[in-house]
This record gives C-alpha cells, structure tokens and sequence, in this order.
C-alpha cells in the first residue's frame, strides 16, 4: 500500500509537467450487500484515480472512512468490526487498462487487470469497464463482485446471515488533466 501512496504524491507532483496523466478528485464508489434479513448499500465519493495515459497504467485509492451508510449504526460496524478502517484506512487498486486508447472519441469497452488490496489481504482482479472520452475528459464506470472470505474479512456467526458472501461493488470515476 505504501508503494502505491508513494506513486499517488509523486504522479500528483509531476501531473503538472506531464499532460500524458488525467486525474479524477472525487471519483464515486459504491457497494451493495444483498440477504433476507437486511439489505446494505453505501456510498463514497472521496475515492482518488490516476491514469497514466503514456502506458495505461490506474490507480485508484479508497478512503474507507468515508462510505456513507443509510444507518449511523451500519457504518459503526462497517468502520469497527468488520474493515477496522483505523488499521486499514485506505484500499488500492494498481493495474493496466488493456488496449486502451486514449486517442479515440466515444465510447471505449476494456478489460482493467491488476490488484485490488482491502483489509490487508490483495487479490488479483480483471474487470471489464467502460471508457467515454469527450473533448479530453474521460469517464470510466464498471462493476466487479468482491467475496468477503477473500479479504479476510471476520463475521461472527451470529450475524452471517445478515452480510452477503459477495458484495457488489460500483464505480464511476470522471478524469482530467490535472491543473495546477
């Protein structure tokens, strides 16, 4: 996590040098918990993103703080028990936007691989995403499903019925050249 932190302040310094980086600032991302007993949604718009358009390298940083719950209590437990957002503040994502060209007008469908780290625990991830390019913005929206289990993420069993196994995430990011 720290290497991509690293990579944050550094492309942030030089994004004024180079025009081949976009930013977005407030990128949107959301995710969804769906069982019998309750239904969990939430959302968070402090999610950072660069983009290397040079060798279509992203990343992506996650303040898990910052998820916004329909009850106080359901973000309590989201940020205590189960992400312990005090010890894991942040998740990352680091990867490569496959053929993706940056130079193309509309509407661009790929493939993003790289490595999604929650909660301490990495997993490798290939989530196909859409690309619309208009006048040097770029909007990226896709969707992937995260298991819990993989991201070592404790539920006790009393309450394993009220969080789903898998979890529905969304995201919707727009980027521009970043001005200083």
């Amino acid at each position: 996590m720290n290497k991509l932190l690293l990579f944050l302040l550094i492309s942030t310094t030089f994004l004024q040098q180079d025009p081949g980086k976009i930013i977005a600032r407030q990128g949107q991302v959301s995710f969804f918990s769906y069982t019998p007993v309750e239904n969990i949604k939430a959302e968070n718009n402090q999610v950072l993103s660069i983009i290397d358009l040079s060798d279509n390298k992203i990343a992506v940083q996650i303040l898990m703080s910052a998820f916004i719950f329909e009850k106080a209590l359901m973000r309590e437990h989201f940020n205590e028990s189960y992400i312990e957002s005090d010890i894991y503040p942040k998740a990352t994502f680091e990867g490569t936007i496959i053929d993706f060209d940056p130079t193309l007008e509309g509407e661009q469908t790929r493939i993003v691989k790289g490595n999604f780290t929650m909660h301490g625990a990495t997993k490798e991830l290939e989530i196909k995403i859409k690309i619309q390019k208009q006048r040097q913005k770029f909007m990226v929206s896709g969707s992937f499903e995260a298991e819990v289990q993989d991201y070592n993420i404790k539920i006790p069993p009393l309450l394993k019925g009220n969080i789903a196994k898998i979890i529905s995430v969304d995201f919707k990011f727009e980027y521009e050249a970043y001005e200083s």
